[in-house]
């Protein structure tokens, strides 16, 4: 049985980050589309005084996000 050398150790592990950091790079990617879709529909349900809080359990966007996407 021979033993892996550290370099060999090093590439299993980044082998293994390869195909789950890609999902989540894919997945932020899908998460600031849907930012972007969202922002101006948080901004007029505020304006139409919609609570917070209703707009966080419809969205799950937190409070200071909603607050600071109708500042804007």
């Amino acid at each position: 049985m021979t033993q892996k050398t550290p370099a060999e150790l090093r590439a299993d592990a980044e082998a293994a980050l390869r195909g789950p950091g890609q999902r989540r790079i894919e997945l932020l990617a899908q998460l600031e589309a849907v930012d972007a879709e969202l922002r101006p529909l948080v901004r007029e349900a505020r304006r139409m005084e919609v609570p917070i809080r209703r707009v966080t359990e419809l969205t799950a966007v937190a409070p200071n996000t909603v607050r600071a996407w109708s500042r804007d």
